[in-house]
Parts: C-alpha cells; sequence; structure tokens
C-alpha cells in the first residue's frame, strides 16, 4: 500500500471529510439537478411519479458516496474478495427467482427496495481484481496461469449477466475487466490477440443473440 493511502487511514473521520473532492461532488449534484428538471418537465411540472423518486435515491447514493470516501482503504482491501462473492451471489439468485421486467430478469425485490446486482458487480470486481493484482508480483503479472483467477472472476458475472438477458452490462463488464487487466501491466499483444478472436467469433455469437441485441 502506498505512503498516501497509509497517511489517509490514520486521518481523523473529520479530515477524510474535508479531504473529499468536494468540486467533483459539486459537479455530480448539478448533473443530477439537470436530471431532476427533465423529469419534473416530462411529469408536467409535477414531482410525482419520477422527479421524487429520483431525488430519494440520489440523496442514498450521495450519502453511500461519502461514507465510502471516509472508510479506511484497509478495510475494502480485507473485504474485497467478501464483497465480489456476494454481488456473485446475488446475480446467482437473479438466475434462480429474480423479479421479471421488461423482458428481462435482472432485479432482487427486498420489499422495501429492488435491487439490480449487475451494477453491485461493477464495483465488486473493481475491488476483486485490484486486490488480484496489489498482491501480484509485477513479474508474474504476464504468466498465463496467474491470469487464470482474474479472468474467471470477470467472464463468470458477465456471463450470468448475459443470460439475464442483458449484453450492456455483459459488455461492461468485460471492459471493467480489461480497464484493469491494462492497469495491472498486461502486455499490449496479449489484449490485440482477445480482439482478433473476439472478432473471429462474432459470426458464432451473433446467431445466439436476440433481434435487438443484434
Amino acid at each position: 500500500m502506498d505512503e498516501f493511502s497509509l497517511n489517509r487511514s490514520e486521518m481523523t473521520l473529520r479530515q477524510k471529510v474535508w479531504h473529499i473532492h468536494w468540486m467533483f461532488v459539486l459537479l455530480l449534484c448539478a448533473t443530477a439537478g439537470i436530471g431532476f428538471a427533465m423529469l419534473y418537465s416530462a411529469a408536467g411540472g409535477n414531482f410525482d411519479p419520477w422527479a421524487s423518486r429520483q431525488m430519494i435515491r440520489f440523496s442514498a447514493g450521495l450519502a453511500m458516496l461519502v461514507a465510502v470516501a471516509v472508510i479506511d482503504v484497509r478495510l475494502w482491501l480485507r473485504y474485497a474478495y467478501a464483497i465480489y462473492f456476494l454481488a456473485l451471489a446475488l446475480l446467482t439468485a437473479v438466475e434462480v427467482g429474480g423479479s421479471v421486467g421488461m423482458g428481462a430478469q435482472r432485479w432482487i425485490d427486498l420489499g422495501v427496495i429492488t435491487i439490480q446486482p449487475s451494477e453491485v458487480m461493477k464495483l465488486a470486481l473493481v475491488l476483486a481484481l485490484a486486490r488480484f493484482f496489489h498482491v501480484t508480483r509485477i513479474e508474474d503479472v504476464n504468466r498465463f496461469v496467474y491470469m487464470i483467477p482474474p479472468l474467471v472472476m470477470v467472464v463468470a458475472p458477465a456471463a450470468l449477466v448475459l443470460r439475464q438477458p442483458d449484453l450492456g452490462t455483459a459488455l461492461m463488464l468485460m471492459m471493467v475487466g480489461g480497464a484493469m487487466f491494462f492497469v495491472a501491466g498486461i502486455r499490449l499483444w496479449k489484449f490485440a490477440a482477445v480482439g482478433v478472436a473476439g472478432l473471429a467469433s462474432v459470426p458464432v455469437v451473433w446467431q445466439f443473440l436476440r433481434e435487438y441485441q443484434q
């Protein structure tokens, strides 16, 4: 762990809150405000039914953003795999008995709220891959045997999401995984090889896609 992370973990709660990039948060709120205004307008000048719900969700998400920012980074490192497997279990639960809406089975109804596990997996995948590469020596990063676990981490949730079906999110998970592999130092020729293999598989995969996905 780098010196900045260690120093940050020793900060008080007040110091951590102060070090949040509040300009970024302000821009985020401004962007959300535009969205609220559009939903308000779409409802004919009423907050119900869309704007009010979106404002509640955004407020909850903003509170979570601040909470995550002040939690000790070593805690995220410690529980990265646990969070990943929890997200994977939720994706499996969707496959077994998730809620169906608009022709897709993507949600879990918890009574109070409805969650989409694929969105949780986007974050969980980054945490899990970050922990894996954090403890992997730089000279081992490009060895094939060391790449099997992170590849499985990416492919397993992507395959479950693709079955929902949600091609867009499945591709997003693949791109997130690819970005993490790139940052970890995987050689560029391996990305090129995967790209060529992907293009070669298009004729086979195409016939399994739904019409709107094609």
